[in-house]
């Protein structure tokens, strides 16, 4: 079960993801933004850190080329990911499910046993898809910076845990999501150039934050950079990227 927090989370970004993803490769130092990014209302110097913050992670083709992300959330689930092809695996306690997440299409195992009520079924895959919503963008929200219906705003300096200085981009949402009143605050480090502090409101007016959650552990994986830890959670753990997808995304 998602705590309220993790439940706020729950922005539809798959659109955003299969449209940013079918655009030809870019060149390895460009960025270019989904379709649907807030251009004309987003910050020019907003845009130019969160360019900085993608070649931080290990720039654009670096990430394009990233195919199967593979992670466990906080140790509540596991996911594997093919970017490419929309194939994936969320198993959690003793319940599997395969789905495509361009079809909506998929199989559901309970106990190892196959489900074939179809009203069930049908359930646990519009599950499965908001948790893989929810739990993606905890994992990929720094690569999400420029996503559709996404404005970019620039709101100044801001401190880190440890003092160093942070320059605060803030996030916010126009008819996308199940919650586009929500808002972010980002604390992109001055030196790093990578997040390493978000802030969640729930409601766009909000002057102070539901959440504020460090991320740090950055570490390399496949060309592209992670962040395993938020703070006082556990570990985002098992974190792969793999070039050719597995079996698991096929058998139970």
């Amino acid at each position: 079960m998602m705590t309220k927090f993790a439940a706020a989370f729950l922005l539809c970004l798959s659109l955003a993801l299969g449209a940013c993803r079918a655009q030809s490769q870019p060149a390895a130092d460009a960025n270019p933004a989904c379709p649907g990014f807030d251009s004309a209302g987003s910050d020019p110097k907003a845009i130019a850190i969160a360019d900085e913050v993608m070649q931080a992670l290990g720039g654009r083709a670096a990430w394009d080329k990233a195919r199967v992300l593979c992670w466990n959330f906080f140790g509540r689930r596991s996911h594997v990911w093919d970017r490419q092809t929309g194939d994936y695996r969320l198993e959690e306690g003793n319940k599997v499910i395969l789905m495509n997440l361009e079809t909506g299409k998929g199989r559901v195992y309970d106990h190892g046993a196959e489900i074939t009520d179809a009203k069930e079924i049908e359930a646990e895959l519009k599950r499965a898809r908001s948790v893989w919503i929810n739990d993606s963008y905890w994992l990929l929200m720094p690569y999400k910076l420029k996503d559709s219906g996404l404005t970019l705003k620039y709101s100044g300096e801001g401190d880190l845990a440890d003092g160093r200085k942070a320059d605060v981009l803030e996030l916010s949402f126009q008819a996308v999501g199940d919650t586009p009143d929500n808002r972010y605050l980002v604390f992109v480090a001055r030196d790093t150039h990578l997040v390493e502090r978000w802030q969640y409101f729930e409601h766009r007016a909000d002057k102070e934050p539901k959440m504020d959650t460090p991320w740090t552990g950055w570490g390399p994986h496949g060309g592209i950079q992670l962040a395993a830890s938020r703070g006082d959670k556990r570990p985002m753990g098992d974190l792969q990227v793999l070039d050719t997808p597995p079996a698991s995304l096929q058998t139970p």
